[in-house]
Parts: structure tokens; C-alpha cells; sequence
């Protein structure tokens, strides 16, 4: 099916591991032009050189921190020069400190929402000139199933990842005038480093080695399994598409059913 993202720029933020790089792959594989972001420049090599024996396309990169306002500017007029004019945008980030609400001072509050929230806000505001210029644009904000039903031990992703679904809510009725699409996706246990260092957490606390531990979470996920990066980017590819032209403010989970609220 023919998607319509080929020589479209998007570009994918924290893609050297994980979702990122899932997403950054299916993007380049539906030849579209993509601008990779992460902290760590060998990494960030790595994914560049794998989309390149996988699809035969050349992806750019930026290595900088998605907390400082000037990385991402920079990022931004890098994209431009490179490829032209953006068309989309994938807002995604590790999350914040497990914990619970007594082990955080003041100072763990502004990082996570410097990390969470902010760095998101930065980089759409960077990159809707181009897209309000164009009259298109497509923005995903990856979140995590917490939008939906809170996480144990998680209260800093919980509370700024909610502040991320009233943004795009909010911006999907300011946006629409400009053909711009804006969403929430929210993975659920989808095999990445961050869900196996939680899973280690979790193990601990419940006094079970971690493959036990991962085979209990298994049997709550109708599915019966883990979803692998992949599968979570083709829905971003889908929702990023020619093929959805009236889907906005809208969030969505990639979870195999765990989640039972609404």
C-alpha cells in the first residue's frame, strides 16, 4: 500500500534504542527522509548504518540532549537544510526516576517535567512554522499506557505523560486549521530497555526472578506476550500516512489488550 511518506522529512527524537530506532527503521522503509536524535553519537551511527543495509536509504543524525531549548532549534534547522521542510514529527523520551512520591524533592520535579513535558512542547514549537507553512503535518506524542490507568512506582511519568494528553488535545483544535494532526500514542509492555529495567524493579520488589516475573505479567496480556518495537511503529507509520486524514487529538495504546479502562 502506498502510504505517501516517500521523501517526507520526519523526524524521530530519542531513536537510538528502543521505539525510536522501531520507528526510525519503518519510516526509512517506506522511503521517507529521516532525522535521527539521541545523546549518544556512536549509537545514533549504529541506527544510521542499519537503515542503510535494511531500506538503502541515507538517515542524518544529531547527537544532543532533548532538554536543552538550543539542541533542539538546532535539530530543527539541521532537518530543514538537510531535507526541507518538516512533515513529521515524533515527540518520544525515556521516562523519569521510578519512585514513589516521598523519595522526590523540587528538584526531581523540574527534571522530570524537563525531560517529560517541556522537551515535547520545545520541539513542536520548533518545528510548526515549517508545518504551518506547508499546510500539513503530522505530530505523535509517545507517552506510555500510564494515560490511561496509573502505574505503581511511577508518580513522575504519571503525572507529566497526562500533562502530554491535555497538550495534544489542546493543540489538535488550535492545529486543525493547518491540516496539522497531532496524537497520543502510549505503548504498553513493548520489549525496550526501559521495560526490562522496570521489570527488574518490580522483580525485586516482588521477591521473583525477573523471567518469572515477566512470564506472571505475560498471562495479563490477552495476546500472551511482549510487542516488539516494530509493531508499535507501523501504527505511528499508519497514523503519520496519506492513509489517515481524520484522526486527531485522539490516544491510542499498543499494548495487546493489557489495559482494560476505557
Amino acid at each position: 500500500m502506498e502510504l505517501g511518506l516517500k521523501d517526507k522529512t520526519v523526524i524521530v527524537m530519542a531513536s537510538s534504542d528502543g521505539i525510536g530506532k522501531g520507528t526510525a527503521i519503518e519510516f526509512a522503509r517506506e522511503g521517507a527522509n529521516v532525522m535521527l536524535f539521541a545523546r549518544r553519537e556512536d549509537k545514533l551511527q549504529e541506527v544510521q548504518q542499519q537503515i542503510k543495509q535494511l531500506t538503502g536509504r541515507k538517515a542524518e543524525y544529531m547527537a544532543g540532549d532533548i532538554t536543552k531549548a538550543t539542541d533542539i532549534e538546532t535539530l530543527v534547522s539541521r532537518t530543514i537544510s538537510a531535507f526541507g521542510p518538516v512533515y513529521a514529527l515524533i515527540n518520544n523520551t525515556g521516562g523519569p526516576p521510578a519512585g514513589t512520591f516521598d523519595k522526590f524533592a523540587d528538584e526531581d520535579w523540574y527534571s522530570a517535567f524537563d525531560l517529560t513535558l517541556l522537551s515535547y512542547i520545545r520541539a513542536i514549537r520548533a518545528v510548526l512554522p515549517s508545518m504551518q507553512e506547508q499546510k500539513a503535518g503530522r505530530i505523535i506524542n509517545i507517552t506510555s499506557s500510564s494515560v490511561k490507568i496509573v502505574l505503581d512506582n511511577l508518580i513522575l511519568s504519571n503525572t507529566f505523560r497526562m500533562g502530554i494528553v491535555g497538550l495534544t488535545k489542546s493543540l489538535s483544535t488550535e492545529l486543525g486549521q493547518y491540516n496539522i494532526l497531532i496524537n497520543v500514542l502510549g505503548p504498553g509492555k513493548i520489549l525496550t530497555d526501559r521495560v526490562e529495567h522496570l521489570d527488574t524493579i518490580r522483580s525485586q520488589r516482588a521477591g521473583l526472578p525477573k523471567d518469572e516475573f515477566q512470564k506472571k505479567v505475560k498471562q495479563t496480556i490477552p495476546l500472551g506476550r511482549y510487542g516488539d518495537p516494530d509493531e508499535f511503529a507501523r501504527l505511528v507509520i499508519f497514523l503519520c500516512s496519506d492513509a489517515n486524514t481524520y484522526i486527531t487529538g485522539q490516544t491510542l495504546l499498543v499494548d495487546g489488550g493489557l489495559v482494560k479502562a476505557y
